[in-house]
């Protein structure tokens, strides 16, 4: 059997205050339509609130391409995003710029950032706060659920996962609702060797057919949704998997807003999400929360 056909969508779900906000919400993958069309928007002003406007490139140093990974998302939220320096709404901005500063090509720069990572991930990361070291964990947990050979990840930000997932021989489809990071990754996972089948979607209105995996993901996702849209995403996951659904989330005593997150989990509502359902299920505690339904 090869790739998930995409049929046609239904009608989103997703409010309209939501649907048409700043799409770039999903722990790292901010602001990467741009990559795709080619904007300079490495040599354009950030907005630093009342401190300045300043290009990135000169004012901050290029990270060489044996350094860059998805640390730098972490570092950003750490040293510049916290202490009030950089508004979280530069935040997408911050991020591509200084990806894209990293080299001439800025493919060059997005696969060596997409290389790092995946070893890092791998490794478990180098920086003990780091953005990675906080999610091999969650990825080593996530790959440990997954049964059958067809998987699809919903929400899969930049795909670190299914890359994963299809570098051990998984068949994989990755859906992400921005339409340049699907690109991204499929390009970039040529250049690495490995083929995702990568979908622009609607995690509210999936256009894959019914029973169309044996595993679903959705790793991360939830707390970007508000709960309305969060229960018509969990209905698309279980309508989409033949075996198995695993959803993970976050535990944070408040949402963070730099990765987008719009509401917080515990174990309680863990729970009240796989009754809903109406099938067997678990709830895991691993760093974060997990939600694991039996189809």
């Amino acid at each position: 059997m090869g790739f998930l056909p995409v049929i046609r969508a239904k009608r989103s779900t997703i409010p309209p205050h939501v649907r048409d906000a700043d799409p770039f919400r999903q722990d790292g993958c901010h602001g990467v339509d741009y990559v795709i069309n080619r904007k300079a928007i490495s040599s354009s002003p950030l907005d630093l609130g009342d401190t300045a406007l300043v290009s990135v490139p000169t004012a901050l140093p290029m990270i060489g391409l044996d350094r860059l990974d998805n640390d730098l998302a972490g570092w950003l939220d750490r040293v510049l995003i916290r202490p009030g320096l950089l508004p979280a709404s530069s935040f997408e901005a911050a991020f591509v710029a200084i990806v894209q500063a990293s080299a001439p090509d800025p493919m060059d720069a997005w696969t060596a950032f997409y290389r790092n990572t995946i070893e890092g991930l791998t490794r478990g990361g180098t920086d003990p706060g780091g953005t990675i070291a906080e999610f091999a964990p969650v990825h080593e947990r996530a790959v440990s659920f997954v049964r059958g050979d067809e998987v699809l990840e919903l929400g899969s930000c930049f795909g670190f996962l299914s890359l994963r997932l299809a570098r051990a021989g998984h068949r994989v489809t990755a859906l992400d609702l921005v339409p340049g990071t699907m690109r991204l990754l499929t390009d970039v996972a040529a250049r690495l060797g490995v083929t995702v089948h990568a979908v622009a979607g609607d995690v509210t209105a999936v256009p894959l057919a019914d029973r169309c995996a044996d595993t679903v993901l959705a790793v991360h996702l939830l707390e970007h949704l508000p709960a309305e849209s969060g229960a018509a995403a969990l209905a698309e996951m279980v309508r989409l998997a033949r075996r198995r659904v695993v959803v993970a989330v976050p535990y944070e005593d408040e949402p963070n807003p730099t990765w987008g997150h719009l509401r917080c989990f515990d174990t309680p509502a863990l729970n009240e999400l796989g009754e809903s359902t109406g099938l067997r299920y678990e709830v895991h505690e691993h760093h974060g929360g997990w939600l694991v339904l039996d189809v």
